[in-house]
């Protein structure tokens, strides 16, 4: 689906750009993975490397950002090349924001009260909903990555269903701060983990929906799963 320009430094720096936003996504995949897994293990020292290694999300988005810049200023790229262009700025927007919420996960495993009972049962959720965000994501970079639609009506699916297990995960805390009001702060906070990994969730989505834009032209980021369905089938 990409075009071949006869400037050849063009092509090279288009595909150095995509490369760059696959790169940013496997350092947000692995932070996402290892704040889960610190906050599950109360693992602070993995916590505070996920906290640290943020300067290198915010780096690479810079400079995704400047090289962005310069071939919108240098090469005036039309059509799918602008395209192109602007679902990478989107994406690594998503990208950045997916590592925020990767760092709130390890501020919450770094400050967390070990032994509290309450963290045991809604554990084994909260690493669920995080198992299926993350997969979500791994789905829209290898989507990005071969510009490739067919299977994001699935993912939008999937998204549906974080959206289900994170509300499950909200009644269920809400019903732990009722029956014990010792477990409000604790409940509370876990409250932000959840809604954090379900912000993943919408964001790998958004990374996706920026696929069929750069394919097609079209802009899904607000339509329903039919319509999505309908403009993928039209390709």
């Amino acid at each position: 689906m990409l075009t071949e320009h006869t400037y050849k430094p063009f092509d090279a720096e288009l595909e150095a750009m995509r490369a760059r936003v696959l790169e940013m996504g496997g350092l947000v995949e692995e932070q996402l993975q290892n704040a889960v897994l610190a906050m599950m293990e109360g693992n602070q020292v993995l916590a505070q490397q996920v906290i640290e290694n943020e300067a290198q999300v915010n780096a690479l988005e810079m400079l995704s950002d400047e090289a962005c810049t310069n071939i919108i200023a240098l090469r005036c790229p039309t059509a799918v090349d602008l395209r192109m262009v602007l679902a990478i700025i989107r994406s690594i927007s998503n990208l950045e924001r997916i590592g925020d919420e990767a760092v709130k996960i390890a501020r919450f495993a770094l400050n967390a009260p070990h032994g509290d009972s309450v963290l045991v049962p809604r554990h084994a959720e909260i690493r669920y909903l995080s198992e299926l965000t993350a997969r979500m994501l791994r789905q829209s970079l290898n989507a990005f990555a071969r510009i490739e639609v067919a299977g994001i009506p699935d993912l939008a699916r999937q998204d549906m269903q974080v959206d289900e297990e994170y509300h499950l995960i909200v009644r269920h805390l809400i019903t732990y701060m009722m029956e014990d009001p010792r477990t409000i702060s604790t409940c509370i906070e876990l409250l932000f983990v959840a809604k954090a990994i379900e912000r993943v969730g919408d964001h790998a989505k958004n990374i996706a929906e920026n696929v069929v834009y750069m394919a097609t032209g079209a802009d899904v980021r607000h339509v329903t799963l039919e319509q999505l369905e309908h403009e993928i089938q039209k390709i």
